[in-house]
């Protein structure tokens, strides 16, 4: 693991307030990932819908539904990985 070698007797506050803007970047990295993955949805659903009769919209719009989930699944997949790594960290400097 990346930050087994932290020894958390060792941080300072400038390492702590790193740590806190790591988290918050992971969240905002999230919520990109999910705005991206409702902006596909709703285009998607909307090309669906609105061309209904055309079967290269119809196509188009599934697979921007498609993408959508795909992007979301993502962005929470990374978003679990990010914190597990760096709940390690946070255990190590919680029992100091």
């Amino acid at each position: 693991m990346p930050y087994s070698k932290i020894n958390p007797d060792e941080m300072i506050l400038r390492d702590h307030l790193a740590y806190d803007r790591t988290l918050l970047a992971n969240e905002t990295t999230l919520l990109a990932y999910l705005r991206t993955a409702m902006a596909l949805l709703a285009a998607g659903a909307t090309l669906f819908r609105l061309f209904s009769e055309d079967p290269f919209f119809q196509i188009l719009g599934m697979i921007m539904l498609v993408l959508g989930v795909l992007i979301a699944g993502i962005g929470v997949f990374r978003f679990f990985a990010i914190t597990k790594r760096l709940k390690i960290l946070h255990e190590k400097v919680e029992t100091t």
